[in-house]
């Protein structure tokens, strides 16, 4: 059953609303946010290109007119849920962020209340550290991990439900 969560539903992710997530495209420098094309993401069988892993982590954000606005990655980690989202390209930067975010936590808490809940973040993002702040999250650990174009540094930060969201 779908969870409704503020003006986002989160529901299970289908082919379609995968593939369509494949032809987003995101300005410079969120550009490398971008996946695969959707046959070479089915072909190889990775992320949500894998039906099995696409059951078991991922999720479609829909608003309240049913519009794929996102996607969530459900990670699951000894007593952690590790979030991964993505926004549709066109409704970055324009103050819903916060909302989309929270409804994504909140949906992570529902289905494993026990499990702490984080995220990773180039430290650059300044955009969606500010969203996930004003969500909730709190920065918790600074490292660099490999990435596709090398070591790059990362914020670790976790989701506390009772944190007050301050005006940003």
């Amino acid at each position: 059953m779908p969870a409704s969560i503020s003006n986002y539903r989160i529901v299970p992710m289908d082919e379609q609303q995968a593939a369509a997530i494949c032809e987003w495209r995101y300005d410079p420098p969120y550009n490398i946010y971008g996946w695969l094309p959707w046959e070479q993401m089915k072909a190889l069988e990775v992320e949500f290109g894998s039906p099995t892993l696409r059951q078991e982590q991922y999720v479609a954000v829909l608003d309240d007119e049913n519009i794929l606005t996102g996607f969530a990655q459900y990670f699951p980690m000894i007593g952690v849920t590790r979030l991964g989202l993505g926004m549709h390209p066109g409704l970055c930067g324009h103050g819903r962020g916060a909302e989309f975010v929270r409804a994504i936590a909140e949906e992570a808490r529902r289905r494993n209340p026990e499990n702490e809940i984080d995220l990773e973040v180039l430290t650059w993002n300044g955009r969606a550290i500010r969203a996930y702040k004003a969500a909730g999250f709190e920065l918790t650990d600074t490292y660099e991990r490999q990435t596709p174009d090398g070591k790059k540094p990362f914020h670790c930060m976790v989701y506390h439900p009772d944190h007050q969201p301050r005006v940003l």
